[in-house]
């Protein structure tokens, strides 16, 4: 720590939050809490716009992001009509359609596809059948997760990467310098969109047929939507059901494809809605660059269940996992932080937070920050992942939270916040941590 950071005065009003411990971090999280930032977007052709955009705006999109250098609808619902919120009612209780084509697709193909996915993934790549995909991590030497993207086997020698926000395809060319595996890695013309909510299926089964009623969860099919070529997985990002539907020549297929599904869900209610971050959070599904980072390690957040102990083949950042688990299996912590599932008190958070807002112990100390809160109708709570030290991540242990004035039930008051179970209410697919936690088995096994 600095010199000039050593004085209690000076380590409490740093703007970065020195007490939050992240020496074990290159580069700590920015927990400067500067609030809202009024500024506009600047729309260039630096930042490439996916194929949807146009529609997506005519919509109503009336905010974004950058994700994978590519401009991101993030709302479309305005804060007077409802926000976030009313977008959310219409995930949970009918059909939305979002604009997903920033899930850049990086297609690994030849004869040595397997060999290569089984290499730069953690787990086994042999185990995914022609036609089905998985969730899946992609870690450096050290173990830290460059990726968690979802993983599409189309053929036995031909795999898509379905990627979170960091550009893994020069990673992955890089890896394969000097050609150790036959295979051709590029990003390809497809751009995915999800259908999530209760009534996707019937929405589904009135674009494709019934046979997309027989998908199992992961599951692929090849179909064709108004004379447009598609796969479709049933996967999303919501924990609700739903669909992803992955447009092949996108460039050239956009509007078609975008208004055959507005036009058969409109019977069904179906609204354009961003990603919803509200339902992924009660679901526990994480986000790259939020929850975690190139710097994260499986083990700090939930992910231990990627981590095989048999895996026949090696796999980078083998090495470093199986030494932070060594470190586990003898009682100790490999890392300072570990994420958590939160409820907090406070008014309803109905947007997204701007900042990590910061997580006090009992006793006031401030020990960790919060990476992903939102408020839960269904729970009447708000809700949160975060990190918080070790020793402080056992289900039951009380803390408190520092939220923004608006949200503050007392002025300057921090909220009280319980660590509990994650997910915070069931998902129509549950991942397959839960499952082997609900079976009462090693999850890395």
């Amino acid at each position: 720590m600095p010199d000039a950071l050593k004085t209690p005065a000076d380590i409490r009003t740093h703007p970065n939050v020195p007490v939050v411990d992240q020496s074990d971090r290159m580069v700590p999280v920015n927990l400067r809490q500067s609030g809202s930032t009024p500024v506009q977007m600047l729309i260039s052709t630096r930042v490439r716009k996916s194929p949807f955009w146009h529609l997506s705006v005519e919509a109503g999109a009336w905010r974004a992001t950058v994700y994978n250098r590519m401009y991101h609808p993030r709302g479309y619902v305005r804060p007077e009509d409802g926000g976030a919120m009313a977008e959310y009612d219409a995930l949970v209780n009918r059909v939305t359609l979002w604009d997903v084509a920033v899930e850049r697709q990086i297609r690994v193909k030849g004869p040595d596809a397997e060999a290569f996915v089984d290499y730069v993934i953690t787990r086994d790549a042999t185990a995914i059948e022609p036609k089905h995909g998985k969730y899946c991590i992609l870690c450096n030497e050290a173990g830290g997760i460059l990726n968690d993207p979802v993983l599409l086997r189309l053929s036995d020698d031909e795999f898509w990467f379905s990627l979170s926000d960091s550009d893994l395809m020069l990673w992955l060319q890089g890896v394969n310098i000097g050609r150790r595996f036959d295979v051709e890695i590029a990003e390809i013309d497809v751009a995915p969109l999800q259908i999530q909510g209760p009534l996707s299926e019937e929405l589904m089964a009135a674009l494709v047929g019934d046979a997309v009623r027989d998908i199992p969860y992961y599951g692929l099919m090849e179909a064709e939507i108004a004379g447009c070529s598609v796969v479709v997985s049933q996967t999303g990002f919501s924990g609700e059901k739903g669909y992803e539907v992955y447009l092949r020549d996108a460039t050239l297929n956009a509007e078609a494809l975008w208004y055959a599904i507005r036009g058969e869900g409109a019977g069904l209610g179906l609204r354009v809605t961003a990603p919803a971050h509200h339902r992924r959070i009660a679901a526990g599904i994480l986000s790259w660059g939020q929850d975690l980072d190139a710097e994260t390690s499986p083990f700090q957040v939930n992910l231990a269940y990627q981590v095989p102990r048999k895996k026949a083949g090696d796999y980078i950042g083998r090495a470093a996992l199986e030494r932070q688990r060594d470190i586990i299996d003898k009682g100790g912590y490999p890392f300072h932080l570990k994420l958590v599932g939160m409820m907090l008190g406070g008014k309803p958070i109905t947007d997204y937070a701007p900042d990590f807002w910061l997580v006090c112990d009992g006793e006031g100390a401030r020990v960790g920050y919060l990476t992903s809160p939102w408020w839960s109708p269904e729970l009447n709570s708000n809700i949160a992942l975060g990190y918080v030290p070790w020793a402080l991540s056992g289900i039951g242990t009380d803390l408190q939270v520092e939220l923004p004035e608006r949200y503050c039930d007392l002025s300057g008051k921090p909220v009280r916040a319980r660590v509990c179970e994650v997910p915070f209410r069931p998902s129509a697919h549950p991942s397959a941590r839960e499952q082997v936690k609900a079976a009462g088995r090693d999850a890395a096994d």
